[in-house]
């Protein structure tokens, strides 16, 4: 079981990783919590972890299992992607998870919650292999769109420079037009590959996490605790050492016999268990801050995950929006043209959202892996103190 709780590698590698604007958006807007007691630790430096994140051996490793390259947009057809299974990228895996728990008291507490977790964990690591499976759908179905936009590109320049009025002066002859009217027919039908925001949810995950999150907190702030009142102890110790000493000094050529027994029996020995003591709870501090901080950055990857999601589920209800008013005023030239100006000004925001949808849900993959690794190790050793 050991070999399980061993956390996935993290080194940097020499990958030039280009992070998306609308990913950028995407953490600016999840670094709200939603609630006073999941408040930022001070430690904890949101955009640090995400630049060091996507440079790390998991993050890639992720990528390149995820990620689907579309060969090219003037393909008339693009073959599915392979669904990708989730037994090769989940850390530790679920019969390691299922073999380390298997010993657990089950009227423990914080057994419950790792229990729990790691059952939501997997659930919301799952529905991220979804959303990936829906970026690549998103490509396939946006590109009749994106040759539209390619084949009858509009100068947005020339009408930057008009100083009255933003419309196009019809240039696409009849065959054109009836070729794009057949093509936004075609993507109107289209279901939405992204899921509305009333369908999908990350609510299990996100009360897993608070329940974890106020247990975890209340051990950290008792172990810190202890750690103090033991290095306290350390140093009310050292004091009685120099009192006695001084006191040795000072009778030694009455009592020194009896002051050295007194000297070697009643401080050292107690100055030597706090120090032992000490060291087992700093390893415990460790231990749990590490979870702790897991758990917070596993959090704010969900709130931006749950955020652009919703932006390019609105983002396609747009496009479709807009192709709908172009079937509905017929194969004039004019409202064809003026969806497809409308369309490529949406054109290069709509493809950084879906780029920066699939990093962080790389991201997110590698987050919740982390996670379930540092929580395993916690839950190991608190198996261990308890026993």
């Amino acid at each position: 079981m050991l070999s399980c709780l061993r956390p996935s590698s993290s080194s940097i590698t020499t990958r030039n990783t280009q992070f998306s604007q609308s990913s950028m958006d995407g953490i600016s807007a999840a670094n709200t919590p939603r609630s006073s007691d999941q408040a930022t630790p001070s430690s904890v430096n949101l955009t640090l972890e995400y630049t060091l994140a996507i440079q790390t051996t998991s993050y890639c490793e992720i990528w390149s299992k995820i990620h689907y390259k579309v060969s090219s947009y003037h393909d008339d057809e693009e073959e599915e992607p392979p669904q990708v299974d989730i037994q090769e990228i989940l850390k530790p895996s679920h019969e390691c998870v299922k073999d380390a728990l298997s010993h657990i008291r089950p009227n423990d507490t914080l057994s419950q919650f790792v229990i729990n977790y790691f059952d939501h964990s997997e659930q919301t690591f799952r529905f991220c292999l979804f959303l990936a499976q829906c970026i690549n759908r998103a490509h396939r179905l946006y590109s009749p769109l994106h040759k539209l936009i390619d084949l009858f590109s509009i100068d947005l320049e020339s009408l930057t420079n008009s100083a009255h009025s933003n419309k196009v002066e019809p240039n696409l002859s009849q065959a054109q037009c009836e070729w794009v009217f057949d093509a936004f027919h075609e993507f109107e039908k289209l279901d939405n590959p992204f899921p509305g925001p009333d369908s999908h949810s990350f609510s299990n995950m996100h009360s897993s996490f608070t329940q974890l999150k106020q247990y975890l907190d209340v051990h950290l702030q008792k172990s810190r605790s202890k750690v103090q009142l033991i290095r306290g102890a350390t140093k009310g110790t050292a004091i009685c050492l120099i009192v006695t000493t001084f006191g040795v000094v000072i009778t030694a050529v009455f009592i020194a016999a009896h002051a050295l027994i007194a000297l070697v029996a009643a401080p050292v020995c107690p100055l030597l268990i706090p120090s032992k003591m000490t060291k087992e709870e700093m390893v415990h501090l460790v231990q749990l801050d590490d979870a702790a901080k897991g758990l917070f950055v596993l959090h704010n990857h969900l709130e931006t995950v749950d955020c652009l999601v919703a932006r390019l589920h609105n983002a396609m209800e747009d496009y479709k929006r807009l192709v709908r008013f172009g079937i509905e005023r017929g194969k004039d030239s004019y409202p064809i043209q003026e969806v497809i100006f409308q369309l490529q000004k949406k054109h290069n925001n709509f493809l950084e959202q879906l780029t920066g949808l699939e990093e962080h849900l790389c991201l997110c993959l590698a987050a919740i892996n982390r996670a379930r690794s540092l929580l395993l190790n916690y839950f190991h050793l608190h198996q261990h103190r308890s026993s």
